[in-house]
């Protein structure tokens, strides 16, 4: 007797049945407490889809998808002024402003769906699939047509059962690493890490700490987060226009309702100069993991005081003290993550044009409108 899979589209939490949370496993960002914040806190330009995969009437499979359009959003942010980035973003969003992804398109790393073990690999992607052409066909309905699919972002070893016939027409992409710091066993406080650095790397945390004097840290509560509200939207734009690449923006609201609904699984650090807020980074307790969130920050109190670097020893000294595994301090600013011993773990992608003869070149497209990012890798640990 043949086996009878299929799936369901959910546009709103609220119908997701609970027996999805036990599909959801230790990760927070597939759990339906995080799903509805983010339905809840999801900026403008992005609609969330939520693909259940059902064997028999039983769930065997989850799965987030995005729709994003990027027609209103100034994509290649507004640091480069020049005619190749004007056209590059003229041709971006006549060509691949409307996106379909399957993941979640803030975080770095594979949080676009969870099988269970009854449900193989290419049945479950094929399902996916399936979900993913019945949105597109939705749309179109409506009068708008989805440039790309993207499937988002797997490992070297997950990229491989890709290998499917299913994936043929879709380009196998490498995108800026996930940049990931291992925490060593015998590290039990940040004074453990401090003494494996060699003698440059331990000199640049002395100087950034000394250039840091003055600046007061503390954690803030969801009222406080409240009362600095345009303050901290200030200075998240600040960091987000200079991005060399943007696919959305925040809501104001953001942040407070992520702490307001994860409470303690949500940290918010504001970093103050003579009382006024010049700073502050997130960070997103998911089980043995500690995810880096968004942040931002004053352009000339970070030149001044170090400040980014600051913050990623402030988040290595509290995920160890904690007893966490891992960072995730996710992508951008390469160089800087390394030079405090997080290591790059390559990011596969997989993406197809809904255009046929476009899609024959969509290799070349990717390499043309994805931002290059040149960084040398450090390694600041003693031999």
């Amino acid at each position: 007797m043949k086996t009878t899979y299929s799936y369901t589209i959910y546009t709103a939490t609220n119908a997701i049945p609970e027996s999805w949370n036990t599909l959801a496993g230790s990760t927070i960002f597939l759990n339906l407490d995080y799903l509805k914040i983010l339905e809840t806190a999801n900026p403008e330009n992005i609609n969330i889809y939520f693909i259940a995969i059902f064997k028999e009437n039983i769930i065997q499979g989850i799965a987030v998808a995005q729709f994003i359009d990027l027609s209103q959003l100034h994509s290649f942010g507004e640091r480069d002024h020049c005619i190749k980035t004007a056209i590059r973003d003229f041709a971006f969003k006549r060509f691949s402003s409307k996106v379909l992804i399957i993941g979640n398109n803030m975080l770095t790393g594979q949080n676009a769906f969870c099988f269970s073990d009854a449900l193989p690999f290419e049945i479950g992607v094929n399902q996916i699939k399936n979900a993913a052409i019945e949105i597109k066909k939705e749309y179109l309905k409506k009068g708008t047509k989805i440039h790309l699919t993207i499937f988002k972002d797997f490992s070297e070893k997950e990229a491989e059962n890709f290998n499917i016939p299913a994936f043929n027409s879709f380009f196998n992409f490498i995108t800026q690493p996930n940049m990931v710091f291992e925490i060593k066993e015998n590290w039990k406080n940040f004074d453990d890490y401090v003494l494996n650095l060699n003698k440059k790397y331990r000199d640049q945390l002395k100087r950034a700490r000394k250039k840091s004097e003055g600046i007061t840290k503390r954690k803030l509560s969801a009222e406080e987060i409240v009362f600095y509200r345009n303050r901290i939207n200030e200075l998240y734009f600040n960091v987000a226009k200079n991005a060399p690449f943007n696919t959305f923006y925040l809501p104001e609201n953001h942040f407070e309702i992520f702490k307001l609904s994860l409470k303690d699984k949500f940290l918010f650090y504001g970093y103050f100069n003579n009382e006024t807020l010049i700073g502050f980074n997130t960070l997103i307790k998911n089980g043995s993991d500690i995810d880096t969130y968004f942040l931002g920050y004053d352009d000339k109190c970070q030149r001044e005081k170090m400040l980014y670097l600051n913050m990623l020893y402030d988040m290595i000294g509290y995920s160890i003290n904690k007893g966490y595994s891992r960072i995730i301090f996710a992508r951008t600013a390469l160089e800087i993550k390394s030079s405090v011993g997080a290591k790059a773990i390559e990011m596969h992608g997989f993406i197809k044009h809904s255009n046929w003869f476009l899609n024959l070149f969509i290799s070349k497209l990717f390499r043309y409108f994805e931002p290059q990012t040149i960084w040398i890798e450090r390694n600041p640990f003693k031999e």
